[in-house]
Parts: C-alpha cells; structure tokens; sequence
C-alpha cells in the first residue's frame, strides 16, 4: 500500500523554496479534500514529486509551488507544497494534452484535438463564456456542451478560491470554504468577510477581520463592530458558557477586541451604535433583569432561553395528574414485585413524577437514583405509557441501559440527529415530528446546555411528562446555559433531593468522600484497604512521574496487565507538567510507543498512532459510524473516546473505535481530535470508569474547586487515587465558589 504522507516525520529543509513547472503525472488525488501527490517535470527538465492540498490538479497544469523540500522515509525527495499558484497551459500543445488528459468530465482525446484544431488557443475562452460553441464539433450536444462548461467553471473556481485565500488560509481551510461555497466564494468574502466565522468552525473573528481589514473596510464601520459584538457574545457562550452578557460588559469586550489599549470615547459610542443597529437588524435581542441589569442576547441564545422556559411551563399546565390514591396503590404494587421497600425521599420522587408534568431528581452517588428509575420505568408501563430514556452522552445513556435493563439512547439519537453540508445539526424529531413517548426520564441532566434543552422540548409532544435526573453538585454543562441549576434555582417544579446513602454503599469509600467533599469536609486519607487513596507528592515533577508509573507500573503489577484499558487519569486544567497537555504525550510513551509496525500521523504537534487513546473534542454529525451488528449511523459527539484501531496511508485515514461504533476519520479531521489518556475533568462529565487517577497541582484558582473535586471523584465506580499536595486538596474543598454563568433561564421560568 502506497503511502503518501506529507505530514510523516521528515528530515526538513528550514526555508521555504519554491518550485514551477508542468504537471507530468498524478500518482494520488483525494477529490474530498483535494490532497494530491503529483510529479512536474521543472524549469530545468528534471522530475520533481509534489505532496499538498492542491485541488482539482491535472497532467499539463502550469504550476508554481511554495513551500519546503522534505526527505520521505520511503519515498525520498520531495516537495511539500504549502500554498501554490496554477495557470492554465497558452501553448496549443499544451492546451492539447491539457484537455486530453481527462481533467473537464466528457471531453477525451479525439473531443480534444477536435476543440483545438477548431478553437486553437482560444479554446478555454469558448469552453468558459460560449458553451453553445461547442455544439458544431461532432459528439457534442446542448446537454453536453453546458456539463462540460460548468465542469470547468467549477475547475476555475476553486482555482480562484485557492489564490484568494493563499494568504489568510492553509490550504485545506480553503478547501473547506470552497466544497462549501463553490466558485462564488470569493465575491461572498469580499462582500462579507465576516460570514467565515459566523458558518466555518475553525475560523475566528480575529481571521476573517484581517481578510476585512485588508479589503479596506474602516475599523470603527457599523458592520465590522457589530460582527466583533455577536463574536463576543458566542465566544463567552462557548468559553464561559455564557447565553448572554450585560450591556456593560459587551461593550468593553468588544472594545477590546477590536482597538485593545488604544480605545477611545468615539470608539466606545461607535460600539454602542452598532450594538443598537444589531438589535433593529434583530441580530442581537435586549432583555433587562428584575434588578435593573440590561443584557444583552445572541438571536439563538434568546431563542432557546426563552422557548425551554415556556414549553416547560406547558407541559407542567398540560400533562395530567394521577389521582394521589392511585398513585401509592402503583407504588405499593411495583414494591410488592421488585421486592424493594422504598425510602420515604424514594416515594416522594415516584410520587412526584405520577403528579407533575415535570419533575426534577438530584441526589449524590449511592443515594438511589437508579432504584427510582427502575420504579418509573415499572409504573408507567403498567399504565401503558410508552417510556424514554436518554442522556447527553453515549456512555452515560449506556451505564443508564445497564443499570436499568431498558434501552436508553443518547438525546441526539433520541431525536434523531441528521446531518447536512451545515455546521449544525438537523433534528428529524420536533414540534411538526414529536417523540413517540409519553413519559421522557433523561439522565445526567447537568451535562445538558440550553440548545441540547431547546431541541429536546421542541420533539416533545403535548401531554409527554418530563423528568429530569442529575447531580446539582457537579460541573455545569460543556456547552452555554445552566440548565439543571436554573430549573432548580427558579423553584417553578416539584423537586427531590435525595441525601441518604444505602447500606450497600455505604462501605464505598468512594462514596463516602464524595459526600463529605461535598459538605466541605475533608476525605477520609488513611484507609489502606479501600478503594480511595492519596499518595502525597510535593513537587509537579513527582506528581507527573508517579501519575505516569501508577498507569504504566504499579496498577498492572498488582491487580494485572488487563487494567490499564480500565483506568482514566482526569486533570484540573491542561496546562502545567500534570496538565493534559504534558500528561498525554508522557503517557504515550510509556503505554503506546512507536514501533515499525504501528502507523502514524502527524497533525499540529501531536502524533496520532494505532493504539493510542482518543478523544473527539468537536461535535461533528458528519462522521459516519457502523458497528460490528452492521448498525449504521452518523455522529461523534465532544467527549467520545475511543481507540485508534487501524490506518490507511493510501486513503489517509484513521479508523477509530468509540464504544461499539466504528468510524473512519480523514487526516483533515484530526484538529477535532486529541489524546485522552489524561483529559480535564470537565471532559469526563457524564462518564464513568473503573480507576480515576487525579493529580493535585497548583494551576488555575478558579479550577481548584470542590465542585470539580467532586465531579472527578464521582466519575469513578472502583477506585480513586490522588496524586500532589494536600494543601491543595484541602483548598479545593474549601473552596465553595461556583462561577457564575450569565443567563435568563431562572427569571424567564418565575415570569408569568
């Protein structure tokens, strides 16, 4: 199998160089991405092998290629290409073979020579501007005639695209925005730089305002600073999980994006203009809290706050109560065949849930959350009620099929996700197509953020109950809102806490210092013969080098080589030597090493190889899957892990394993990808595992917190293993302060 990898480990030149010449042959072309490996016969008559995006390249192509000469372990000298310029071939000759070559669908060798001996060297001009010309060269119809032009005006699209961008834009970023917009993508640059950040993941405001900038637009123009605002506001969405911002604030941070240090009087009233011609363009919506406090919303943000609030109310108003006597009769009943006597909280969650349209659950682990879904699940049933369950992730909706016996999805699939050339996903379930389902039970629903909340109420049909499991105490969502903390903080539906800790886990030791941590208390250190432990190391050397030992060493050494697959080292932050970012490739090293017969890729500056552990920190609905039963689907969702089982140089392909679904994902796609042999606590939300090793490092303040804390202790079922200081652990559990998130959800739930 043929590899074609320019991003293998090369020796490199350290300047860049440039190359011209005809293209003599294309050895390997991916018509997706545009990758292709071709060889030109130069300027001096010597064969030289180019490797690069260069898209919709054909034998006889003039091209001039920038970027370095790289030695290939296999394949030796070769150019790889880092941006290009392609003009057409003038010569009749080369115009000839240029079309011979197969390059524009539907024109072969003899269609050719017939279009050159009649057209000579006007013959682009004629396949471009007069298709209809075409028709008096034999073999050629109308139909024919107007393919083979759009063909090549597509060929010369992409071309400009490529050039446009050459100085903004990898070349597979320009790619991107090319399958994207075809051959119109340079006139909706120049009309509207500002749209690249708006629909192309990948591409910031600080990009697409330097294309702006460049293009002449003023720096204090309405339409530079109002984009700069609705960035600002998804940002702090996607950063701070923010929905919205105060007046205030919107204004300074768009100021300092835009002129930093050097902002003005004038500049600050050009911000505060723009921001009011957003809201007359209904781009950005006002709304003022009971206090006085004017926010300010992005259209989506508002859109959904305000939808959840409503509809959750409907569906308290909407759904029928069982009558109270009714109700204990079925409690009493599922008791008598489960063979399980409820707690007096137990009986007022199922209580609850026959009573109100919506009903929240939250309790810490081992309090019996599962025993009142199994009791849901048992007394709707009986009524003949059609039950969902669901949960944000994949693993949590597979830990909740497990504990209960009954088949639980992830939400996306719940509502069945499908996918376009967009960057959003398309939900098939919604007001027009509603969930089959007249009691939803979704757990896990601090992970939920206020879109995913959005979405799912909009599938859910009149009448449907609606209850919502969680841990308050843990992290708030990945994504922007407050969903769990806000329906709860609002007091506008019936709530259960659950506190007591059953007598068969209460020998947990997990569990115990998750609720003493909990209550600000310190965990209990000194057990030897526990499942909760805590090695003391003071210095971040020692930290990092017994994390590594523990995964690689000591564990396999005492309880066998089988649990290393079992164990996941969850860190406060990535930075610093316990951080993600030095953790993983340390990990690496010791877990997967190189070796002849693993492949591997390069991508930024992280080397993915068969073997390795992997994270998707991108929500991508594009990614198609299959599993080993031949289920098909598409989708891997931020935070799915997996294992690199395989690769194909040839196709440049990873294939991965999440779970039981398998996926192929393109060389192009692994900035969506990380290592997860160590990943941040927030990313372990939702998920459980065996073994949980948490270092204990200085970073961040804001970080070391109880919440967090307890997020990573409570992700594990057989043991925890702290690893650092105990003056940090004792800080952490000290530290009570949550960060608050700017939203609306709470008030607009209180209004009536």
């Amino acid at each position: 199998m043929a590899e074609y990898r320019a991003d293998q480990k090369h020796e490199t030149d350290d300047k860049n160089d440039t190359v011209s010449g005809i293209v003599d042959s294309i050895i390997y072309q991916n018509e997706e991405n545009g990758y292709t490996v071709c060889e030109i016969e130069d300027t001096h008559g010597e064969p030289v092998t180019l490797a690069g995006i260069i898209p919709y390249l054909t034998e006889g192509d003039k091209i001039t290629a920038a970027g370095q000469w790289v030695t290939h372990p296999q394949y030796g000298r070769q150019f790889k290409v880092e941006s290009y310029e392609k003009v057409l071939p003038a010569e009749e000759d080369d115009i000839l073979r240029y079309l011979a070559s197969g390059a524009i669908k539907g024109i072969g060798p003899r269609t050719a020579q017939r279009i050159v001996d009649k057209f000579g060297t006007d013959a682009f001009e004629v396949i471009s501007d007069h298709p209809d010309w075409l028709t008096d060269i034999p073999g050629i119809s109308q139909k024919k005639a107007a393919d083979i032009s759009e063909r090549f005006r597509a060929m010369s699209g992409a071309r400009a695209v490529m050039m446009f961008c050459r100085d903004f834009f990898t070349p597979q970023t320009a790619m991107k925005i090319y399958k994207r917009w075809g051959g119109a993508a340079v006139d909706r640059i120049r009309e509207n730089p500002y749209r690249l950040c708006e629909e192309f993941w990948g591409i910031g405001f600080t990009r697409a305002d330097q294309i702006a900038m460049h293009l002449g637009l003023a720096p204090d123009s309405d339409e530079r600073v109002l984009h700069a605002a609705v960035y600002v506001l998804r940002s702090e969405a996607t950063r701070s999980g923010h929905t919205c911002l105060p007046f205030d604030t919107l204004v300074r941070c768009t100021l300092d994006l835009l002129f930093g240090e050097d902002a003005t009087e004038e500049a600050a009233e050009a911000v505060g203009r723009a921001i009011g011609r957003g809201v007359e363009l209904l781009k950005l919506i006002p709304c003022t809290r009971e206090d006085g406090t004017e926010l300010v919303f992005d259209t989506r943000y508002y859109r959904a706050e305000t939808y959840a609030a409503a509809k959750l109310k409907e569906i308290r108003r909407l759904t029928p109560h069982i009558a109270q006597g009714d109700a204990v009769r079925l409690i009493q009943k599922t008791e008598a065949q489960s063979g399980i006597e409820y707690a007096a909280a137990q009986k007022d969650a199922l209580l609850a849930a026959m009573n109100d349209g919506v009903m929240v659950l939250t309790g810490g682990p081992g309090t019996g959350k599962t025993t009142i879904i199994k009791g849901l699940i048992s007394i709707f049933s009986s009524l003949d009620l059609e039950v969902a369950l669901a949960a944000p992730t994949g693993r949590a909706a597979k830990r909740m099929s497990e504990a209960t016996s009954y088949e639980a999805k992830t939400i996306h699939r719940l509502l069945e996700m499908d996918y376009s050339e967009d960057t959003e996903p398309r939900f098939l379930r919604g007001e027009e197509n509603p969930i089959d389902a007249d009691v939803l039970i979704i757990d896990e629903a601090s992970m939920i953020d206020i879109l995913l909340l959005e979405s799912l109420l909009r599938a859910t049909k009149r009448g449907a109950r609606l209850i919502l499991i969680g841990d308050a105490d843990q992290l708030p969502s990945v994504g922007a809102g407050n969903v769990l903390g806000d329906i709860l903080a609002s007091g506008a539906f019936t709530t259960v806490r659950l506190t007591e800790i059953f007598r068969q886990e209460s020998e947990s030791l997990i569990i115990a210092n998750a609720h003493r941590i909990n209550e600000g208390l310190m965990p209990i250190l000194d057990r030897r013969d526990a499942d909760f432990f805590f090695l003391r190391r003071q210095t971040e050397e020692g930290i990092r080098d017994t994390v590594i030992d523990l995964v690689a060493n000591r564990l396999p050494r005492s309880y066998g080589e089988e649990i290393r697959d079992k164990i996941q080292v969850l860190t406060p932050s990535k930075k610093g030597l316990s951080g993600t970012d030095a953790l993983n490739p340390g990990l690496q090293v010791a877990l997967n090493p190189a070796a002849p017969s693993k492949g591997e890729v390069k991508s930024r500056d992280r080397v993915f190889r068969v073997g390795d552990r992997v994270m998707q920190t991108k929500n991508n609905y594009q990614i198609e899957w299959e599993t080993a039963l031949g289920d098909e689907g598409t989708g891997i969702y931020n935070g799915d892990i997996g294992t690199v089982t395989d690769y194909d140089a040839e196709e440049r392909l990873l294939e991965v394993r999440f779970d039981d679904r398998v996926c192929r994902l393109d060389f192009e796609q692994l900035d969506e990808v990380d290592h997860a042999y160590a990943i941040t606590v927030h990313k372990s939300q939702g998920s459980e595992y065996p073994v949980v090793i948490l270092p204990l490092y200085d970073c961040a303040p804001m970080l070391l917190s109880r919440n967090l804390l307890y997020t990573a202790v409570t992700r594990a079922s057989k043991m925890v293993i702290l690893v650092g200081r105990e003056q940090v652990l004792a800080q952490m559990v000290a530290n009570n302060r949550h960060f608050i998130r700017c939203t609306m959800l709470e008030e607009f739930l209180r209004r009536e």
